[in-house]
């Protein structure tokens, strides 16, 4: 694409979509032509905020419209895959939130449509282009963790509760993106926990992934907690990583600590226990919004013909695991099994 700008639309103007407006429109390389929504006073808000975009109720007129390059897809997770499958058959690049669709039939199909048409498909597990999991990755894979133990993650808050789809669909997802692009091994099953107290949909959640090195990465998930924690673990054989995305600046602490058995006396059945305690190091973390960051790679995508990070094969690797743990859940938490290959598929 030779455009001096890429023109995105935005489908969307709930809870995440006008963050997206909000950094497309402030990026050089795009602008916002189009912004739909069914409900007139969020358009009202984006006519006064963006007198420039055009605001309309009919998301198949953006879809179609020829001042549209891409459509940035921030809806219920039902509604994905119909509208981008649309814009895909438009001719249109999608960046479309998180998890991609509802079924791994769908992720499959939009995946084609986009490798047929030579079209870029971007899923937004915005966590990914963090400073903090960039950090994380790297440190990870210079080996600094040593050998991987396991994965612990809590994110727990009060509410939004979600119509369509229970917490395991709405916040694991997060945890689950992260998972599976930090640690290199994939799970080889799944034991879901859930519990349902008010509506529809279990509010309260535990995943616990198995591997067979003998990693292990445990979820636990709630719109019921009077509390917002989103704390993660990793721990390895040389140090340990807290990741507390609520902390305003310390987000990431590397802890020299571990355990190992000393060398058993010829008396001894067992060896004894050593402990190490060293220091905390804090990393020096790139601070730039994760959207900013993730909407100049996706335009960098569509300019350059290079494959996402957060492609429809992660998107599709993430809800084979979703409707995996969907499996365990509703056979009494039965461990399910699971086949995710690097590619997703």
């Amino acid at each position: 694409m030779n455009k001096r700008t890429i023109n995105v639309g935005v489908i969307g103007y709930g809870y995440w979509g006008p963050n997206l407006v909000r950094n497309f429109a402030s990026l050089d390389e795009s602008t916002v032509t189009v912004v739909a929504d069914r409900d007139p006073e969020k358009l009202q808000r984006v006519s006064k905020l963006f007198p420039s975009v055009l605001a309309t109720q009919d998301a198949e007129q953006l879809i179609t419209s020829a001042d549209v390059d891409a459509v940035a897809i921030a809806t219920p997770v039902s509604s994905h895959y119909a509208l981008a499958k649309a814009a895909l058959l438009s001719g249109k690049h999608v960046l479309v939130e998180k998890p991609i669709t509802t079924t791994s039939e769908q992720a499959e199909e939009l995946i084609r449509l986009a490798s047929d048409n030579r079209l870029v498909l971007m899923v937004d597990h915005t966590f990914i282009y963090t400073g903090a999991i960039r950090k994380i990755g790297e440190l990870i894979d210079s080996g600094e963790l040593g050998e991987l133990y396991y994965f612990d993650t809590e994110r727990i808050n009060l509410g939004l509760l979600q119509q369509d789809v229970n917490v395991v669909w709405d916040l694991a997802t997060h945890d689950l993106s992260i998972l599976l692009h930090l640690i290199d091994e994939k799970p080889t099953g799944i034991r879901a926990f859930g519990y349902r107290h008010i509506g529809k949909h279990q509010e309260m959640a535990e995943l616990n992934l198995r591997y067979e090195s003998g990693f292990h990465a445990h979820i636990r998930v709630s719109w019921l907690s009077p509390v917002k924690m989103r704390l993660t673990m990793i721990g390895g054989s040389r140090r340990m990583i807290v990741y507390d995305d609520v902390e305003p600046s310390e987000k990431v602490r590397v802890y020299d600590k571990g355990i190992a058995l000393g060398e058993a006396d010829a008396e001894e059945t067992t060896a004894e226990p050593i402990y190490r305690a060293g220091d905390v190091f804090i990393p020096k973390l790139d601070r730039t919004e994760a959207l900013e960051v993730e909407g100049a790679h996706f335009l960098d995508c569509i300019r350059h013909g290079r494959k996402p990070l957060t492609g429809g094969a992660e998107g599709l690797a993430v809800v084979r695991i979703l409707e995996a743990a969907e499996q365990s859940l509703n056979a009494n938490s039965e461990l399910v099994s699971l086949e995710i290959s690097d590619g997703g598929t």
